[in-house]
């Protein structure tokens, strides 16, 4: 069972058009060229933004989306190229530029102050309130704002006791607090759930037809089919798509646009009969970074062949779910991992006992940023034979093991000694999968792993979790991609304010009772 959107998807491939309506445009970009050390990420690229419209911003990780956004945010400065905002030439040398100029943007990997409250981030860098501020008055602007647009989230906490997903509405806010006229969001939706996403669809109308214009940048094609006007698609930093109608293309003719070759968008899960239990949680309870109860006496079982997924809204729980079971967070219960205890025991017990962990925050948690490829490879094997040599590291056999993993996992890097920080999200989330799955793990904890990623990246992954299940491992799939947990799930288990209220087999799964669970409008019989 799918979600339905509200304009059906093409079955056929119609001769794609521009359109050609009499329009003032918010933003012309032309002739846009930016190069990195060994890489061209705009190649001459053309866009145009009109004005009362959305514009979906579509393309592979790498492709240079993010880049063609940054530079019109005032984050990169373009080699060639000129930019008219409104019609009028515009000369963007940093983001105040670009807020002044009436652009803002909510970046997939936020930038956010974790020390400071939610309220003093959104008022970083603005003149008001000046020297002296009245934190209350602000806190009760920035809660009016939240409420208006249905974007629940704290004045008063700070960023770090937030988890992912209140964080992205922190970033929406932000932008929406400087009144931009020209919105850029970079994968506004990876963290809602289904009615979330709906509520912002309709948020998003409102702001057009308040005269704003959006550049919608995401990897979804389904929403994009909902919500866009016309599309621009990038690949390899080159247009392959400029100003298109939506109504003139398909799904499978998006992607290919893409990614340069058809995607196959059914996942081939094979029948498999789960063996000995790997995961047993017992009446497990933990509290958050604010010190408040995020799971409340949670118990299930995780066997051997079987993946189960773990349905919820962000900050419900699943994050320190995860972390209870890697050892990253004291808990009051236990935790067995093939019979032996982790609970509140370091990060490396779990390991030994073969568990591998995907995280959410692929740079807070998965990976050193500044460390280069090879270094962030060897995390998990750095003190095993041939890697470790007595007190000493091979660095022989770690680059070698590193290279074949690149090989493998094919990931997309200049070289061995290149920053993990400089790959795209999708290649960042190849390096954490191979150094994670090339020990064979008997457990992997996955949490959100196709977050952000273009559709072929995505197909990968999940091809990767199913041939990983087939071997036998368990597999724990914390997604708030309902579409995936029913794509890649044996059980589906919906947690709400960190207690498990629902479980069922994926195939008698029911989008709008996960829906309701989710929202904790109904709970399972006792």
């Amino acid at each position: 069972m799918r979600v339905i959107y509200q304009k059906e998807l093409m079955t056929t491939t119609p001769q794609l058009r521009p359109l050609h309506e009499e329009q003032t445009n918010a933003v012309e970009m032309r002739d846009i060229v930016l190069r990195f050390p060994g890489v061209l990420a705009n190649d001459h690229v053309n866009f145009t933004l009109r004005r009362g419209e959305i514009h979906a911003l579509l393309g592979e990780n790498g492709a240079g989306k993010s880049t063609l956004m940054n530079i019109l945010a005032g984050l990169y400065k373009p080699e060639t190229g000129t930019i008219r905002i409104n019609g009028e030439h515009a000369v963007l040398n940093s983001p105040r530029d670009a807020i002044s100029r009436g652009v803002g943007m909510v970046h997939q990997h936020f930038m956010l102050v974790p020390t400071h409250t939610v309220t003093e981030n959104i008022l970083l860098g603005l003149d008001d309130p000046g020297f002296v501020m009245r934190l209350p008055r602000y806190d009760q602007k920035v809660a009016e704002l939240a409420d208006k647009y249905g974007l629940k989230v704290q004045p008063t906490a700070k960023i770090w006791q937030l988890s992912v997903g209140e964080q992205q509405r922190v970033e929406i806010l932000k932008t929406l607090y400087r009144g931009a006229q020209i919105l850029i969001l970079d994968e506004p939706t990876a963290v809602l759930a289904p009615q979330e996403i709906q509520e912002l669809m309709e948020t998003l109308r409102l702001m057009v037809r308040e005269g704003k214009s959006i550049v919608f940048i995401s990897h979804k094609l389904n929403e994009v089919k909902q919500v866009a006007d016309r599309l621009t698609v990038l690949r390899k930093g080159k247009v392959t798509a400029d100003g298109i109608n939506l109504e003139d293309v398909n799904k499978e003719t998006l992607a290919e646009l893409m990614v340069g070759r058809k995607v196959i968008f059914q996942l081939s899960k094979k029948p498999h009969t789960p063996g000995e239990v790997v995961l047993d949680v017992q009446n497990v309870s933990a509290l958050n970074n604010r010190g408040l109860p995020a799971l409340k006496n949670i118990s299930f079982r995780l066997r051997q062949g079987e993946i189960l997924g773990i349905a919820g809204i962000a900050g419900n729980g699943q994050s320190e779910l995860a972390e209870v079971i890697t050892g990253l967070r004291p808990c009051q219960g236990r935790i067995l991992v093939n019979c032996t205890d982790v609970a509140n025991q370091p990060p490396k017990r779990a390991i030994d006992q073969g568990t591998a962990h995907i995280p959410e925050d692929r740079t807070g948690v998965g990976t050193a940023p500044g460390m280069a490829l090879t270094g962030n490879m060897i995390m998990k094997t750095y003190d095993r034979a041939p890697i470790s040599q007595k007190w000493r590291i091979s660095y022989t056999a770690a680059r070698e093991f590193a290279s074949n993993l690149k090989e493998k996992y094919d990931i997309q890097a200049p070289s061995l000694s290149t920053q993990v920080n400089k790959l795209s999200g999708g290649n960042l989330q190849k390096v954490i999968l191979a150094r994670e799955i090339s020990g064979g793990p008997k457990l992997i904890v996955a949490v959100q792993p196709t977050r952000g990623l273009d559709v072929g990246a995505i197909e990968g992954i999940q091809n990767l979790l199913l041939e990983q299940r087939d071997n036998d491992s368990a597999v724990l799939l914390i997604s708030e991609e309902l579409d995936e947990l029913l794509d890649l799930s044996d059980r589906i288990a919906v947690i709400y304010e960190g207690e498990l209220v629902g479980e069922f087999p994926a195939e008698e799964a029911d989008l709008k009772t996960i829906g309701l669970m989710m929202t904790g409008e109904l709970r399972r019989q006792e």
